[in-house]
């Protein structure tokens, strides 16, 4: 009998600007994904909310503070499980956020930036990143209403 891992949740974040550009990380090379483009985030601890995951996340990753309040959810997609991988499969829940405490900062990833969606549609990006990147334009035409 095969035994299926349990999938792995991970938590992102489109932080996304007055100018409607969104901030993305690249990862530090030499790992999973190393050199590609992502939205910032990571896994769900055990006794954690996706949201509270998200905060922590981001305030050891950017430096910066996010009120629950102001977190979107945008959907999730997961990593198709493979018999013959040995990690378990990963499903990236996506959330979008205009507003936030502080300016975002370079503390682990190798790279940071502000891209417009067809910017960040031309960067390689992880596959699992890449169905949100591809509707980054109403991703960030959600968030007008998300200041009211």
């Amino acid at each position: 009998m095969t035994k299926i891992p349990t999938a792995v949740q991970v938590v992102a974040i489109a932080l996304i600007d007055a100018q409607g550009r969104v901030f993305l990380q690249k990862r530090q090379a030499g790992g999973r994904h190393g050199g590609l483009w992502e939205f910032p985030g990571g896994k769900v601890e055990r006794g954690e909310t996706p949201e509270s995951a998200l905060i922590r996340e981001i305030a050891e990753e950017l430096g910066i503070v996010v009120a629950p309040a102001d977190l979107y959810a945008e959907g999730e997609v997961a990593e198709e499980f493979a018999l013959e991988s040995d990690r378990p499969p990963l499903v990236l829940k996506l959330y979008r956020c205009s507003r936030w405490c502080g300016e975002p900062c370079c503390l682990d990833a190798e790279e940071i930036g502000w891209f417009t969606p067809a910017e960040a549609a031309e960067l390689p990006v992880p596959p699992l990143d890449l169905p949100f990147i591809v509707r980054l334009g109403a991703i960030v035409a959600a968030t007008v209403g998300d200041d009211a």
